[in-house]
Order: C-alpha cells, then sequence, then structure tokens
C-alpha cells in the first residue's frame, strides 16, 4: 500500500475511533472537564497523531492505548456517579470564598489566589463590592458563583406580591427568509398570522433574515438591510392603553346614567377592571 493510502485509513480510522470515544465519554464542554479527563484527552490525541503519521509505528498497538486512554474516564465517570467520594477526587469540590460575608483567607492561600484575582472574578458577576456578598464559592470548573446579600440582590415579582404567568419558550419562525411552520403550529398560529403581522410592520418574508415570537405572542424580526428600521411591538401598550380607556368609560358611565342600579353595576366592573389594570400593568410595560 502507498504511503499516502496508509495516512488516509490510518487517519479515518483514529478519526472514527475518536468520535465514538468521545460519543461514549458525554456532552461536557472544554471547561467542565476533570483535571483527569483532560488530560486522558491530550495523551489520546497524541497517539493518534503519532501512529497516523509514524508509519513504522503498528496501528493495532496505537488502537489499544487509544480505547484504554479513552475506555479509561469513562469507567471513572461511571464510578463517580455512584460515588461521592471517587467524584470529589476525579472532579475536584467547590472552595468557599466568602461566608457570612467574612473573606476566607486560609482558602484563597490554598487554591492560590489573590485577593485582586478573587475581585477580578466578582467583577465578572458584576460584583464590586465585597461587603454585598454574603456568600461565594469556587467551582471545580474554576467559575465563581456569587450568592448577594439579601437587601442587595434585585427586586423580583415575587418579592412585590405580582402574580406572573409562567413564559414559554420563544419560537423561531423565519430564518433566513423562509417560513418555518413546525414552530408556528407549536404555538398555536399559522402563515396567515405571520403575514398579518409582518403587514403590520411593512416588510415582505423575502426582506427578513430572521423572525422570532416571544411568550407574549409577538414577532420580531431582523431584516437582511440593517439600515432599514423596523417599529417595536407594540401589542402589550396597545392593550393596556384599551383597557384603561375601558375602565375610564365605565367610571363616565356610572356618572352619566340616571339608574340606581346600572349606576351600581358599572361603578363595580369600574374598580374591578381598575384593580386588573394594576396587576397587569408591570406585565404590559416591560
Amino acid at each position: 500500500m502507498p504511503e499516502w493510502l496508509d495516512v488516509v485509513v490510518r487517519s479515518l480510522i483514529f478519526l472514527l475511533t475518536l468520535f465514538f470515544i468521545t460519543k461514549l465519554v458525554g456532552k461536557k464542554q472544554i471547561s467542565q472537564l476533570s483535571f483527569f479527563e483532560y488530560v486522558s484527552g491530550i495523551t489520546i490525541g497524541s497517539i493518534a497523531g503519532e501512529v497516523t503519521m509514524g508509519l513504522e509505528n503498528n496501528i493495532y498497538h496505537g488502537l489499544i492505548g487509544v480505547l484504554i486512554f479513552g475506555g479509561t474516564p469513562f469507567i471513572i465517570g461511571l464510578l463517580s456517579l455512584k460515588s461521592k467520594a471517587v467524584r470529589d477526587v476525579v472532579e475536584g469540590k467547590g472552595t468557599v470564598f466568602i461566608k457570612n460575608g467574612k473573606i476566607m483567607e486560609e482558602n484563597l492561600k490554598k487554591e492560590r489566589y489573590t485577593i485582586d484575582e478573587m475581585m477580578e472574578l466578582l467583577r465578572a458577576k458584576d460584583v464590586f463590592q465585597v461587603s454585598d456578598v454574603e456568600f461565594a464559592i469556587l467551582e471545580s470548573s474554576g467559575d465563581l458563583n456569587v450568592l448577594l446579600k439579601k437587601e442587595n440582590q434585585p427586586l423580583t415579582a415575587k418579592d412585590l406580591g405580582v402574580n406572573v404567568p409562567p413564559t414559554k419558550e420563544p419560537q423561531i419562525v423565519i430564518m433566513d427568509g423562509e417560513i418555518l411552520d413546525e414552530p408556528l403550529a407549536t404555538i398555536g398560529l399559522n402563515r396567515n398570522w405571520l403575514k398579518t403581522e409582518l403587514e403590520k410592520l411593512g416588510v415582505t418574508i423575502e426582506n427578513v433574515f430572521f423572525g422570532e415570537v416571544d411568550s407574549y405572542g409577538q414577532l420580531a424580526v431582523d431584516l437582511f438591510d440593517d439600515q432599514i428600521k423596523i417599529p417595536e411591538p407594540s401589542e402589550k401598550p396597545l392593550l393596556l392603553a384599551t383597557m384603561k380607556k375601558c375602565q375610564a368609560d365605565l367610571e363616565l358611565f356610572a356618572l352619566s346614567t340616571n339608574g340606581e342600579e346600572a349606576k351600581k353595576m358599572f361603578s363595580e366592573n369600574s374598580k374591578k377592571l381598575e384593580k386588573a389594570i394594576d396587576k397587569v400593568t408591570p406585565l404590559l410595560r416591560s
């Protein structure tokens, strides 16, 4: 067999072998690999490269080495799922840097981190003062997770006592100028609705590079021509304005009618609608 053809065959064999080993080990990102998995990956690549280009080497010996270094992380991974002790050794444990608002100096020294390096990680989380932090832990991946003190945490709908509906997954309905029917059907819409919404925006489907429907049923689009400006979705502001107009009309009817029963009905419904407006205003203004 010619040398060039031998290299091609070896390359394809190792490419397929590495592909199946990678599928076997799992979907972890590079930043999530344990030290053991990282070292194994480097070694596998070195073996594959050496046997592929070193034609004097036995290809079967290379395959055995690759399978050993590929299979061992898989076995260790299975053991880690069943044993916390193994998991702690292979993947490592998180280290607390700040606890109850206090910096843990000994833990910083243990991980060989300086105050400047810790502050850099905090700033990456948009935290600029240690005094704002209740708890911070350096994960085994090297990422710092931070819990702010209660008074420094952003307000949520729960804090305000506002009930909000669950957010649905946005659906991409236009891609590269083509309508995607399956996402439209998922949210109970169709092409006629989509074309109507595009007409409201004053664009045609051929001009749309990307279109997405949010959890409120509003369509947002990005055009091929970035110089063309399109209006922002206005369904929510229009709905809020309509509700306020209805509430004002009910108040007016209550004042202008002479019948006591009708006056009472208009007044009660006006108050009910006013309470409903107060509840949905944060949602319709967002």
